[in-house]
């Protein structure tokens, strides 16, 4: 006969288990919320407490370090937004149909991910530990330039295509031509597409 207490100790440890991802979920989505509204170095544990209506104690049981914090808000929100697929980018051909298309889908993935992205680089520099979250999508977008010039002949200005190349998948750009100058995400990647060409037109000429 099964033991009525263990049952019941199994339950009430699933229970607190389940009760306590609850409350480190609230606690992460309050961070990533603040991180979109006033950036990761204007959010305030008291700000997230309140927010995720927790107690700030409650806050730093969970997380301990403004690094820990960052780091799963970090994981947990490019869960929710997946880095657009370079494997797939580099499966298509001509090497400008693999820009356009890159440039496109890296442009949507900037749409949905702008407030937290923007704030986030923009505080980078005033914090070591948010720099540190932000690196690995330095290092990816190094691998998409990396994806995107290697299609092109061995005679192309490397220097200059790889600089067209990193102006093009910036999120700087995007917002440049998109956000402040109103052009549409095919109507940018497609000015962009002709800045890399024409770099390619003055290698071929010399």
């Amino acid at each position: 006969m099964a033991d009525g207490k263990g049952v019941t100790r199994r339950y009430e440890l699933r229970r607190r288990a389940e009760a306590m991802a609850e409350t480190r979920r609230r606690i992460t989505d309050a961070a990533i919320e603040l991180h979109g509204t006033v950036g990761p170095a204007r959010t305030t544990i008291v700000d997230i407490a309140a927010l995720a209506r927790v107690q700030r104690h409650t806050v730093y049981r969970y997380f301990p370090t403004e690094a820990d914090l960052l780091q799963a808000c970090s994981t947990e929100y490019w869960k929710r937004h997946p880095w657009p697929d370079v494997t797939a980018w580099q499966a298509l051909e001509p090497p400008r149909e693999r820009i356009a298309t890159a440039l496109e889908e890296l442009y949507d993935f900037y749409a949905a991910v702008e407030p937290v992205l923007a704030n986030t680089l923009r505080d980078s520099d005033r914090s070591a530990e948010i720099k540190q979250v932000i690196e690995p999508f330095a290092e990816y977008l190094d691998t998409v330039g990396e994806a995107l010039t290697g299609g092109y002949s061995s005679t192309a200005d490397r220097s200059l295509l790889q600089a067209a190349v990193g102006h093009a998948t910036a999120f700087s750009t995007w917002q440049s031509l998109v956000r402040r100058n109103g052009l549409d995400v095919t109507a940018a990647a497609g000015l962009m597409c002709s800045l890399i060409d024409s770099v390619i037109a003055r290698s071929a000429t010399r």
